[in-house]
């Protein structure tokens, strides 16, 4: 059997296959963790004490109020105004007393229970009524959830993802989905960790696994789509 490699396949775009344009229809944005425990307005604001460990905790609040968390939202408008589905990720537990957990989360004391205050998604992001929501009790989402089967039972093969943090859970998403055979959008500055170093070491090393945007150039993409209609094969 000859193996026919067509002009629009990975193989003979290479890299740039990684470069194609949303498609809608096609495509679901995915919020990782932008939950209360670690990103609601109370939490942000508490008082710090001069700390090299409160100085991460300082630029990462710092960088949630300033530019992911706004930037989140216009990005969310216009998504949902295009109609892709906004699916949000939360680590919360299954059970009151968290027996469901992954080790890691065991192992690093980790614990919303369910319904939780520190499980939901914070106020100034918070899902619409209808909006899923995927709950995990470990890092990653696709391993220890159904998101993959749900995503592809709705018909997607293209994941827009940001949130926190950076290089733990959102990197997780980036690198599985990837292997998994989504053509993945990291937004980079809807996102956060806990130095500008750890958030540009991240962008770096998961490049081979998704494009990267700003929030400036997605809403761009979008609204060239939205005008002009899908069909191009890679972004401009």
């Amino acid at each position: 059997m000859t193996y026919v490699i067509r002009p629009d396949s990975p193989e003979a775009m290479g890299p740039r296959y990684r470069e194609r344009a949303i498609v809608p229809a096609r495509a679901a944005l995915l919020s990782v963790d932008m939950q209360n425990a670690d990103c609601a307005a109370k939490v942000r604001h508490r008082p710090l004490e001069p700390t090299p460990k409160n100085d991460g905790y300082r630029y990462f609040y710092d960088r949630l109020e300033k530019m992911v968390i706004p930037n989140q939202r216009r990005l969310q408008a216009a998504t949902r105004e295009m109609g892709i589905e906004n699916i949000y990720i939360v680590i919360e537990s299954l059970t009151k007393d968290g027996r469901d957990r992954g080790i890691d989360h065991k192992a690093s004391q980790m614990h919303y229970p369910r319904g939780s205050w520190e499980a939901a998604v914070i106020d100034e992001v918070a899902p619409a009524e209808d909006d899923i929501i995927i709950r995990k009790t470990a890092s990653g989402p696709f391993g220890t959830t159904n998101l993959d089967y749900l995503l592809r039972n709705m018909g997607f093969d293209q994941i827009i993802v940001f949130g926190v943090l950076s290089d733990q859970c959102v990197e997780n998403t980036v690198r599985v989905g990837g292997d998994l055979g989504y053509l993945v959008t990291l937004v980079t500055d809807c996102c956060a960790t806990y130095s500008q170093e750890r958030q540009d070491f991240s962008e770096r090393a998961i490049k081979g696994y998704c494009r990267q945007r700003t929030t400036d150039q997605l809403i761009a993409e979008l609204a060239d789509i939205a005008k002009s209609g899908p069909g191009s094969l890679t972004a401009a």
